[in-house]
C-alpha cells in the first residue's frame, strides 16, 4: 500500500520542480536554437531566457511570472494500491496545488468562468484537471505535473479526407502564422498535433503531445516520425523567432499523436507549449521509493494498442 503522505509530499515536491527547473531535453532543445537563430532580437530574447532559467534554478524561484494553470496526469500501474484509493490521490493532488500556489509561490489564475470567484489556490470546480492512464502488470503510480499557459496556444479544425496531407500542412502553418502575428504563445515551444479521434479526444492527444513528449522523442510509426521532422523544419521557415521577432526559431520540436476517426472526416488540433515547458515527473513504487524525472513516459506501446486484446511487452521505456 502506497502512503498517502508519501504521494502528498511527492506531489508538492513536483509543483516546484515544474515551476522552477526547466527540463533538460527542452533545455538542449533551446540551446540548440540558439545556435542556430539568425535573428538578432530573437538571439537576444533567447539568450536572456537561458539566463534567466539559470537564476530562476539558483534562486529557487519560479521561471516565469504567469505560471499557467497547473494540472496532473496520473498513471496507475494495474497492481497499485494506494492509501484511500484513487479519491484520495485526487484530494490529495488538490491539496497540493493548493499548498504550492502558497509556498512556490505560483501566481493564483484559477477564477470562475462568470462570477471570477477566486480562492487564491489554483483549486475551484473542475481545476486542477486530472487526467488518468493505466498500465497492466505494475505496482506503481506515475504522477505528472504540467504548468502550461491557460489562454491560448491551441487550435482546432475538422478536415475532411480529401484535404490530405497538403490540407494538414496548410493548417499546421496557418496556426503557428496565427500564433505569432497575434502574440497567441510563448516561443520557441514543443508544439503539438493531433490527429483523428473525436473533437475532444483530438484536442487531448494534441496537448498531450505537446506536453508530455520529450525533445528529440519520434513517434514508432516511421511515417509518422518522418512528418514530425517536416513539421518541426516547416514551423522554422516561416521566417518567425523568439517571442514573434524575426527569426528562425519558433518551433524546438514537433510531436504527433494520433488516434482512429469517423470515416468522413480528419479532426486535427494544434498546441504549443510554453517557453518555459514547465513539466515533472515522479514514480511512487509499491515500496514508498520515488524516482523523479523528467520524462513522463505517457505515451507507450500499451497506449498505442491498435488491437482488443494486449498482448505485447509492457514494460516502459523511454522513447
Amino acid at each position: 500500500m502506497i502512503p498517502q503522505s508519501i504521494i502528498q509530499d511527492t506531489a508538492e515536491k513536483l509543483m516546484a520542480k515544474a515551476a522552477i527547473e526547466i527540463p533538460d531535453d527542452y533545455l538542449g532543445g533551446l540551446r540548440r536554437c540558439a545556435d542556430t537563430e539568425r535573428g538578432d532580437l530573437s538571439s537576444f530574447v533567447i539568450q536572456a531566457m537561458l539566463e534567466n532559467y539559470e537564476a530562476a534554478k539558483e534562486d529557487r524561484r519560479a521561471m516565469c511570472g504567469d505560471t499557467g494553470v497547473p494540472r496532473w496526469y496520473v498513471k496507475y500501474g494495474n497492481d497499485a494500491r494506494p492509501q484511500g484509493g484513487p479519491i484520495a490521490v485526487e484530494q490529495t493532488l488538490r491539496r497540493a496545488t493548493a499548498t504550492a500556489t502558497r509556498t512556490v509561490p505560483l501566481r493564483p489564475n484559477r477564477v470562475h468562468p462568470l462570477w471570477r470567484t477566486d480562492h487564491d489556490n489554483n483549486v475551484g470546480i473542475n481545476a486542477p484537471e486530472i487526467e488518468y492512464a493505466f498500465h497492466p502488470e505494475a505496482d506503481w503510480i506515475d504522477l505528472t505535473t504540467v504548468h502550461k499557459g491557460g489562454l491560448f496556444g491551441s487550435d482546432y479544425r475538422m478536415l475532411f479526407p480529401g484535404d490530405g496531407l497538403q490540407g494538414i500542412k496548410r493548417f499546421f502553418l496557418d496556426t503557428l502564422i496565427g500564433f505569432g502575428k497575434r502574440g497567441l504563445a510563448c516561443q520557441p515551444a514543443i508544439v503539438g498535433v493531433g490527429l483523428g479521434g473525436s473533437k475532444d479526444t483530438c484536442m487531448v492527444l494534441g496537448k498531450q503531445a505537446s506536453c508530455l513528449r520529450t525533445v528529440g522523442s519520434r513517434n514508432p510509426d516511421p511515417r509518422i516520425a518522418e512528418l514530425e521532422n517536416e513539421f518541426r523544419d516547416l514551423g522554422n521557415s516561416i521566417g518567425m523567432g523568439a517571442m514573434g521577432f524575426m527569426g528562425s526559431s519558433m518551433v524546438v520540436d514537433c510531436n504527433i499523436e494520433v488516434g482512429y476517426c469517423h470515416t468522413g472526416g480528419m479532426p486535427m488540433s494544434v498546441h504549443m507549449f510554453c517557453l518555459s515547458s514547465r513539466r515533472a515527473t515522479a514514480r511512487i513504487h509499491a515500496d514508498g521509493r520515488v524516482d523523479y524525472r523528467t520524462d513522463p513516459e505517457w505515451f507507450t506501446a500499451y497506449s498505442r494498442r491498435e488491437t482488443v486484446d494486449w498482448s505485447g511487452p509492457v514494460a516502459v521505456a523511454a522513447e
